[in-house]
């Protein structure tokens, strides 16, 4: 009888204890859950994003808008933009989303022109 009582004891224990856990668990993944929720909301109302663009040139206007001619004629699959910033012209490419993708861009690109480099910028 001793026996049986500590088996229905040790027993009742174990499903105490895996009933907590389960319980735990689910409200973990709730929180879980909630925590994507509110960092999706966040995202979408904060559009601040980083992006990295590859720089020509950087100098007067007619050498920008030549190099950004050059640069389309060599490479045609590639996006140009002629930025103005006080008191100087930039010639500029793409808007890669990741650095690696904008490596592999720069390595090709530096053989036509080799003064080119990698900017990071936020959008």
């Amino acid at each position: 009888m001793k026996v049986t009582f500590k088996k229905i004891l040790v027993l009742s224990l174990f499903l105490f204890i895996a009933n907590n856990v389960k319980i735990y668990s689910q409200t973990e993944q709730n929180e879980i859950s909630s925590l994507i929720k509110q960092k999706r909301n966040f995202n979408k109302t904060n559009k601040t994003s980083i992006v990295y663009k590859i720089q020509l040139f950087n100098g007067n206007e007619k050498d920008a808008y030549s190099k950004k001619t050059m640069f389309k004629s060599t490479f045609p699959e590639y996006t140009v933009k002629i930025i103005y910033v006080a008191p100087e012209w930039k010639t500029q490419v793409g808007d890669f989303t990741t650095r690696l993708e904008a490596d592999k861009a720069l390595n090709i690109i530096q053989q036509k022109f080799i003064g080119a480099f990698i900017l990071e910028d936020k959008i």
